[in-house]
């Protein structure tokens, strides 16, 4: 079962707030005051003692950074699932919580970046994927190879990957460095094993997305664009790796700024 995280705060900060707030009212009323002969009733002090925490958190998470942990291996080598990251909420505008209306225009999302988006076949889950194409352009993916609006982008080999802890699965594939026009960033490619192909023109609105690791991940190659309204925000730092895989706590991602 999916919990709708943003759901509960903001009912949670209604129901503790209305309590503390009737029963102010209340005192204002009938004029009694609260002393140790006739102390607050035990919900109102939970409520007063609860709110501001949670209100708190609902409005860093709503409209400033949120946290997500990686669950598969599909960014690979970028994010490695036992990744915890932080996400901006607010770089490609405000939106109001649960409602998801942009109240605020902010910045425009750009190629090569890393997006939080609600996946547009089940907006309850949450994906993570590299941003490619931008409304209108075309991309194109043949024999593992990107285009941009007919252009190839660049791929330089590096090594043979080496995969720890439950990113072992991709030990043997390639590693190369890709020359996005806005960012250079890490993929992996696995030699012989087949893939998506095809080219597609991103419609007004909408913006294609692939995972680093490109045959191991499910993305807009196999299921479309994620519309504008699906946007969480940008991924940019990881504050903690766990994976029991590898031994525990990754210290060496820590603090590492993702671009």
């Amino acid at each position: 079962m999916n919990i709708d995280f943003s759901l509960f705060l903001v009912l949670a900060s209604a129901i503790t707030g209305a309590i503390w707030l009737a029963y102010a009212i209340y005192l204002k009323i009938t004029g009694r005051v609260t002393d140790e002969q006739h102390p607050e009733p035990i919900l109102v002090e939970y409520a007063k003692s609860f709110f501001p925490v949670i209100f708190i958190v609902l409005l860093l998470r709503s409209f400033l950074v949120e946290p997500f942990r990686i669950p598969s291996n599909s960014m690979m080598p970028t994010l490695l699932t036992g990744d915890f990251i932080l996400v901006n909420k607010y770089t490609y505008g405000v939106r109001l919580p649960v409602l998801n209306d942009k109240v605020v225009e902010m910045g425009e999302p750009k190629r090569g970046d890393i997006v939080v988006f609600r996946f547009p076949k089940d907006p309850s889950v949450n994906y993570i994927k590299r941003l490619i194409g931008v409304p209108g352009d075309r991309i194109g993916y043949y024999n593992k190879q990107l285009t941009v609006n007919g252009q190839p982008v660049k791929q330089t080999p590096i090594s043979e990957y080496r995969g720890v802890g439950k990113g072992k699965e991709m030990t043997g594939a390639v590693l190369l460095s890709e020359d996005l026009p806005e960012v250079t960033h890490d993929i992996l490619i696995r030699d012989g094993q087949p893939t998506v192909q095809g080219e597609f023109t991103v419609p007004p609105g909408q913006y294609f997305v692939m995972g680093d690791n490109r045959d191991n991940s499910n993305d807009s190659r196999y299921w479309g664009t994620v519309p504008e309204g699906n946007l969480v925000g940008r991924a940019f730092f990881i504050w903690m790796n766990w994976d029991w895989d590898a031994g525990g706590v990754g210290f060496g991602r820590l603090g590492t700024i993702l671009h």
